[in-house]
């Protein structure tokens, strides 16, 4: 049997890799891509795809109708730069935009609304997934940073 190590992941495995035990609470400030007043958008450690955002309030919230007023236009305002971010640094093909509210809706973390964006490329999905249940991500994390940060901090200037 091939076995693929991914030590990194032990941390988040056994909950024991923060400090209040939330993920985006706990975020390594090299994930953070951009803070606006009451949001953040921050690299997923263990992505789907390369350039896998997320869109999260500082608040602990977890739905959309907790939100406040300033909360919703920023996180809406930031999602649509993480869009337009993905699309400048990384030419996708398309991108998966959701949010799971609930265990039984995929939600991993329950307690603070979080907004993916996944760039995708037609036949990303290779036989690693389908068959060995397995992710290749060509590209290292730090390298995604890079790539996108210019980008978000350029609509940030430009105030779109």
């Amino acid at each position: 049997m091939e076995r693929l190590w991914s030590p990194w992941r032990l941390a988040y495995v056994t909950g024991s890799g923060g400090t209040n035990g939330c993920v985006f609470c706990d975020v390594a400030d090299d994930l953070i891509l951009i803070r606006g007043r009451v949001t953040f958008v921050i690299l997923n450690k263990y992505p789907y795809n390369n350039g896998h955002v997320m869109v999260v309030p500082i608040r602990h919230v977890p739905s959309l109708s907790a939100l406040t007023a300033e909360e919703q236009a920023e996180l809406m305002r930031l999602t649509r730069h993480a869009e337009m971010a993905l699309t400048d640094a990384y030419a996708p093909q398309g991108i998966n935009i959701g949010i799971n509210l609930g265990r039984p809706a995929g939600a991993g973390v329950l307690d603070h609304l979080h907004v993916h964006l996944v760039p995708r490329w037609n036949g990303d999905t290779n036989f690693m997934t389908v068959v060995g249940n397995v992710r290749v991500l060509p590209e290292d994390l730090n390298d995604s940073a890079k790539r996108l940060r210019p980008a978000f901090e350029r609509l940030t200037k430009e105030g779109a």
